[in-house]
């Protein structure tokens, strides 16, 4: 691994690079915060792939592709005299010694949970920090990622259930709640997808509740059912098959077959 000056050496060169790029290559000139921001979106997706595949030496790529973006922003704002990346770095450095007052302070935690509520407290104070608990949520979060995020800082406040089998509770309560309006004799689409979301909420509280991230549990079906389904597709194409002209049973004999791989 490299020692510190390796490590400020490369951070070094790179700041380099990006002003040489800046100067001297027309994309790179062209580029402004605006026009970087569905790439920066497109980066971090990519980065969570490859935690998810475990890939670490993809993570090492994606992550350099991740700070290249940060540093691109800030030698744009440089050019407008609105801050550059020393600005950025230590602005972030001052909010982490903030934040962990019993790192830095005088201020007693007992546990995980005891730093979460301290975070949103302080975040609370701090003077341009957000007004509500929750304002702190981005309003572009994906909905699953968002109800998590919602619910992990409801719950540093203070605001969540005593006990998982109350959680469990209110899941069947709302799933009970959709049953009578998906099957009510005129049902209301509008008031189905309000109740199918309560439902859906409510999974995403229970699945934190027991130490399960419910995006990492979907994604993982994904997969399964992408990894099935292109068995199926494959597979019944060698045996000379149609996938558009098979029964639902002649499908779910490879199904059935490829859960067992």
């Amino acid at each position: 691994m490299n020692n510190t000056e390796q490590k400020l050496a490369a951070f070094e060169r790179l700041l380099k690079i990006m002003d040489e790029l800046r100067a001297q290559c027309p994309w790179d000139q062209k580029q402004t915060i605006e026009s970087l921001r569905y790439l920066s979106i497109e980066e971090m997706y990519e980065l969570s792939d490859a935690i998810l595949k475990n890939d670490l030496n993809e993570v090492k790529k994606e992550l350099g592709d991740v700070l290249l973006h940060i540093v691109f922003y800030a030698k744009i704002a440089s050019e407008t005299n609105h801050f550059d990346i020393a600005d950025v770095i230590n602005a972030n450095c001052e909010k982490l010694i903030t934040r962990h007052p019993h790192i830095y302070g005088d201020v007693k935690v007992e546990n995980e949970e005891d730093v979460k509520r301290n975070w949103e407290q302080i975040k609370l104070k701090e003077k341009d920090g957000n007004k509500t608990i929750l304002a702190g949520v981005p309003q572009s979060l994906p909905a699953l990622v968002k109800a998590i995020r919602i619910q992990e800082k409801a719950r540093a406040a203070g605001f969540d259930w005593d006990n998982r089998r109350d959680v469990w509770k209110k899941v069947e309560e709302e799933l009970n709640e959709f049953k009578n309006e998906e099957f009510a004799p005129e049902p209301e689409p509008k008031k189905m997808e309000a109740e199918f979301g309560d439902l859906l909420f409510s999974l995403v509280n229970y699945a934190r509740f027991v130490g399960i991230n419910p995006e990492d549990a979907l994604e993982a079906t994904n997969k399964k059912f992408i990894k099935r389904f292109t068995y199926l597709e494959t597979e019944s194409k060698k045996d000379g098959k149609v996938l558009t002209e098979m029964t639902l049973d002649q499908m779910d004999e490879y199904w059935n077959k490829a859960k067992l791989l």
